[in-house]
């Protein structure tokens, strides 16, 4: 203390109980905030997770609740929008009040974490990304280029850009949740790396070809390639298939400038009429 020129002992100046049993509290009622002022404070932040059975658990954890009140009449809240197919489950929600404003995501959908935006950035740079202080008064048709939301500047040739920089997150070069939408009217290309978009797995078609072979599926069921010893720490599975450039991640807004087909059966019926059909759907149960 520098009254007294003593030590200053952190133990007698903070009662470690009061922050104990502060937590303790929170967590046990999941009211979040002072006990003393329990009407203000926010209610079921935390909860006892579901553990009746293993399919509960995950339903439990992948609840998405609209903080709206229930007593409301408006049916768009609790409809599903068009983007929501293959995100959140059609399906599954609760009966009553709550009906709608309760959704689950779907069994194959992620959350973004999010990545640096430097690489990507780095790379436009060294294709071709001209600043937009040199293209202020062009007369010729440049795209807009933005990354995150913030417009880094234009380019000339959008369409070799597209299928460069999806080239490189199916090689693992560039995060495998980098999502790259062109938007042709608009003349505009946009990048995002941000955490908090919902996305799912698509099989990849190249050449009207399914990237995905028998050796995949082998590869998976003995948990290890060809030739390569089993290793528990670098085992063959789900996100290898991402590595190896098999499967993609894609957004909502990515999902409405690529063609999607339903099955791989009906890929194999529309590749002759179709070719430019870019990825299949997953089995219709990975919906749910």
């Amino acid at each position: 203390c520098v009254e007294t020129h003593k030590d200053f002992k952190l133990a007698l100046a903070v009662k470690h109980n009061t922050i104990t049993n502060g937590l303790k509290y929170s967590l046990a009622t999941g009211n979040w905030g002072d006990q003393k002022k329990s009407m203000a404070s926010k209610a079921g932040v935390s909860q006892v997770l579901n553990r009746y059975t293993y399919a509960s658990t995950l339903s439990h954890l992948r609840r998405c609740n609209t903080p709206l009140g229930r007593e409301g009449k408006i049916a768009k809240p609790r409809q599903l929008h068009n983007t929501h197919w293959g995100m959140v489950c059609p399906a599954e929600t609760p009966e009553g009040q709550a009906c709608g404003l309760v959704k689950n995501l779907a069994l194959m959908s992620t959350i973004s974490v999010g990545s640096l935006s430097a690489p990507v950035i780095e790379f436009l740079e060294e294709w071709g990304l001209e600043p937009l202080e040199e293209n202020a008064h062009s007369n010729t048709p440049l795209t807009k280029v933005f990354v995150n939301g913030v417009w880094m500047g234009v380019h000339r040739d959008p369409a070799n850009l597209v299928k460069t920089i999806k080239k490189l997150r199916r090689k693992d070069d560039i995060s495998p949740e980098v999502s790259v939408v062109r938007d042709i009217r608009e003349k505009e290309l946009r990048l995002y790396t941000d955490a908090g978009r919902v996305c799912r797995p698509l099989f990849i078609v190249e050449d009207r070809q399914l990237a995905i072979g028998k050796k995949h599926i082998r590869w998976l069921s003995q948990k290890h390639k060809d030739g390569v010893p089993y290793d528990e720490d670098n085992e063959y599975n789900f996100d290898a298939l991402v590595k190896d450039g098999v499967i993609e991640y894609l957004d909502a807004e990515e999902e409405e400038t690529v063609m999607i087909c339903m099955s791989l059966d009906e890929l194999d019926d529309n590749v002759a009429e179709q070719p430019t059909i870019n990825d299949p759907e997953y089995d219709p149960s990975a919906r749910l």
